[in-house]
């Protein structure tokens, strides 16, 4: 057992020295930083609450509320009389960082989208919910569930969609499933069934849509956004009759689509008999303006509305929901009990607590919170370290854009030594077909992973591996 020493306290320093009203939120993420990178190995004991603070100058309150919130992520264990300890989350934490670095050599910082932090699922509450729900569970409910989820689930979901995103949740048209994926190639093997050859998605959009209906036999056509969302034109040209969009938040551009063009899709899908899915990938995650409502809320005929606990809680758990017309209800509901007869009864029943007590809720305020931090430091790190850079997409979301001006160097020689730096970026052209003419590096920078020290110090790196910084 590793015993404390005292210079180990002099990395939270600075976060004693935070403004107030961030001081606990900055002791928090300093504790949980110092985990993560083996300062603090599992296995430390901590200092009292009274002599940390004593230390630090802060208020004791203070410290407890942080030694609280990281014994309830796991980065802490309390022992009631024998005092606090690095947990066993210090362990998994060291793990996962060593296995990103193997996947991918040299990779100190990790800006590419996609992912949120894990070290924010709620394991506590989760744990309880597990607990709960074992206890009352009836014996029957663990027999084969009805393919679409089990009730109670739906009826939570339903309720919640309702509510935050604005859609027309009927809990007998909600589906249960794998996350979007899942929701995705449902939808494409019955549109396959129903003779349909082709998808349309958005350029730039996510290239994983694009594989996910390939595997159902459908080919997937490229269609070209702009500031107000899909361009009616090429649309109408394309021949296709379903089409997957990002309406409320587009990915990777971060547009929100403006009330004209989601009124020009609808009456597309209308008069060519066809059908929208609307990926609503991150949809409660709002900084700076009103949440968007859901397109579906508009049609619910028409369009399809997959979403998933996947950046609000962990990829991890396989848990989404797609809500279906109800034309193609039976053929979906049909597909999904041949493909897997349905999700795991126990996992369903645990999100179906966590969400109708509370838990849910509050949990997508905590991770607002955070991410909105981090995002203002990625764009105070971006100001400072490369002048110049216009970003968008800032008011939703876990990602930006980042536009940094020609001056910066051509993008590939960018790239190349934001590599050589040990930052691995991805630029927008990954993501669509455009390509631009004027030399500007255009990034799709997530942000939602990473520590603010970890935002601050990539964008740092990169700066001076371009002789900027």
């Amino acid at each position: 057992m590793r015993s404390q020493g005292q210079a180990a306290w002099e990395l939270l320093l600075p976060a004693a020295g935070a403004p107030p009203r961030r001081r606990g939120r900055a002791l928090q993420e300093a504790l949980r930083e110092a985990v993560r990178s083996g300062r603090l190995a599992a296995g430390t004991r901590l200092p009292s609450t009274r002599a940390l603070a004593a230390d630090l100058g802060v208020s004791r309150g203070l410290v407890t509320e942080a030694y609280e919130q990281l014994t309830a992520e796991g980065y802490l264990r309390s022992d009631r009389g024998a005092g606090t300890w690095v947990g066993g989350a210090a362990r998994a934490a060291t793990r996962g960082a060593r296995d990103l670095a193997a996947g991918t050599p040299g990779i100190r910082i990790d800006f590419r989208p996609g992912t949120p932090d894990l070290s924010l699922f709620p394991r506590s509450a989760w744990a309880a919910a597990q607990r709960s729900v074992l206890t009352r569970l009836p014996h029957p409910s663990l027999g084969y569930p009805d393919p679409r989820g089990l009730p109670a689930l739906r009826e939570a979901l339903a309720a919640l969609l309702a509510r935050r995103r604005g859609v027309v949740a009927d809990p007998e048209r909600l589906v249960v499933c794998s996350g979007v994926a899942q929701a995705s190639t449902l939808l494409g093997f019955v549109l396959r069934a129903r003779g349909h050859d082709r998808v349309g998605i958005e350029d730039p959009g996510s290239p994983e849509h694009g594989r996910l209906f390939a595997s159902t036999g459908l080919d997937t056509v490229w269609l070209p956004l702009d500031e107000d969302g899909l361009r009616p034109g090429p649309l109408a040209d394309s021949g296709v009759r379903a089409v997957v969009v990002t309406p409320s938040h587009q990915f990777p551009s971060g547009i929100s689509w403006s009330a004209e063009r989601r009124a020009a899709l609808l009456d597309w899908a209308r008069a060519v008999d066809g059908y929208v899915l609307e990926d609503d990938y991150d949809g409660d995650f709002r900084y700076d303006r009103a949440p968007v409502g859901a397109l579906q809320g508009l049609d619910p005929e028409r369009v399809a509305y997959a979403g998933s606990v996947s950046k609000s809680l962990a990829p991890g758990l396989r848990l989404g929901w797609l809500l279906v017309p109800e034309a193609l209800l039976d053929e979906v509901v049909e597909r999904k009990r041949t493909m897997d007869l349905g999700n795991p009864v126990l996992d369903q029943a645990v999100l179906a607590e966590f969400v109708t007590r509370g838990g849910y809720d509050r949990q997508l305020r905590r991770c607002q919170r955070a991410y909105r931090e981090r995002r203002d430091a990625l764009l105070a790190a971006l100001a400072e370290h490369l002048p110049g850079t216009r970003v968008s997409g800032i008011a939703a979301g876990l990602h930006v854009i980042a536009r940094v001006p020609a001056g910066f160097g051509p993008p590939e020689r960018f790239l190349a030594r934001a590599a050589e730096a040990g930052v691995a970026l991805r630029s927008l052209e990954e993501y669509g077909t455009a390509r631009p003419a004027d030399g500007d590096v255009r990034l799709v920078i997530g942000y939602a992973h990473l520590a603010p020290s970890a935002v601050t110090t990539g964008i740092r790196l990169v700066a001076e591996a371009l002789g900027r910084g």
